[in-house]
C-alpha cells in the first residue's frame, strides 16, 4: 500500500467516525452530508468521493455494526464457556479502548428503533440475528456442564444485552470503569451447590 493509499484510507477511517458521531447525536435525518463534510474538514465534492451518499455512509457502519458481532460466534472447536470467556473479554477491551467500537453498539440499537433510516438498512437488521448462533454455543456448554440451565436462547440475550448495556453506558460516559468479560460470562456460567464452576 502506497502513503497516497494509506492517507486515503486515514480520511476514509476519519469520515466514519465523524459520521458515526455525528449519527448517535442528531440522528439520521438530522444529519447532513454538510455536517459530515465540516466535521473532517472538507468540503461535501471531497466526501463524495470517498462515499457516493449520506446513505453509503451509514449502511458501511450499519454493516460493520453487524459483521463484528456475527464474527464473534462463528462455530468453535473451543470448549462454549472459555469461548464465551474470551469473547466477553475481547470486547469489552475494544469497548474500553476504542470509542468508535463503543459507540458502534449505540448506532446499532438506535438503527433498529429509528422509524428514519433507509430502508436498505432496516432490510439488512431483519436478517441480523446473533442470538441463534450464540444459542447454539449454549446447548454444547449446557450439555457438557459448564453452562447453566435455562433457556439457550434466553441466556443468549442476556449475554449479548449485557454487552449492549456496558458499550452504550462506556460510549455516553467514557470515564467510567469497564466491567470485568468474566463478569459477564458468569451470566451463563453453571452453578453446583452454591458455587460456581
Amino acid at each position: 500500500m502506497t502513503a497516497r493509499d494509506d492517507q486515503k484510507e486515514k480520511r476514509r477511517q476519519e469520515i466514519l467516525f465523524a459520521g458515526l458521531n455525528l449519527f448517535i447525536q442528531k440522528g439520521y435525518s438530522g444529519t447532513t452530508i454538510k455536517d459530515i463534510a465540516s466535521a473532517v474538514g472538507m468540503s461535501t465534492g471531497l466526501l463524495f468521493h470517498y462515499f457516493p451518499s449520506k446513505e453509503s455512509l451509514y449502511l458501511t457502519l450499519v454493516t460493520l455494526g453487524i459483521e463484528g458481532p456475527m464474527s464473534s460466534v462463528q462455530p468453535t472447536r473451543e470448549e462454549p464457556l472459555a469461548f464465551f470467556e474470551a469473547t466477553a473479554e475481547r470486547i469489552l477491551t475494544y469497548i474500553k479502548e476504542e470509542p468508535f467500537f463503543a459507540k458502534m453498539f449505540v448506532l446499532m440499537h438506535q438503527a433498529y428503533y429509528s422509524a428514519d433510516v433507509p430502508a436498505g438498512v432496516k432490510e439488512m437488521l431483519t436478517g441480523f440475528d446473533v442470538y441463534t448462533p450464540t444459542a447454539e454455543i449454549i446447548r454444547q456448554g449446557q450439555a457438557n456442564g459448564t453452562i447453566r440451565d435455562g433457556n439457550p436462547l434466553a441466556l443468549a440475550i442476556a449475554f449479548w444485552s449485557a454487552i449492549q448495556g456496558v458499550a452504550e453506558t462506556l460510549a455516553m460516559h467514557t470515564n467510567l470503569p469497564c466491567p470485568e468479560g468474566r463478569w459477564v460470562t458468569d451470566l451463563l456460567r453453571k452453578e453446583t451447590w452454591g458455587k460456581t464452576i
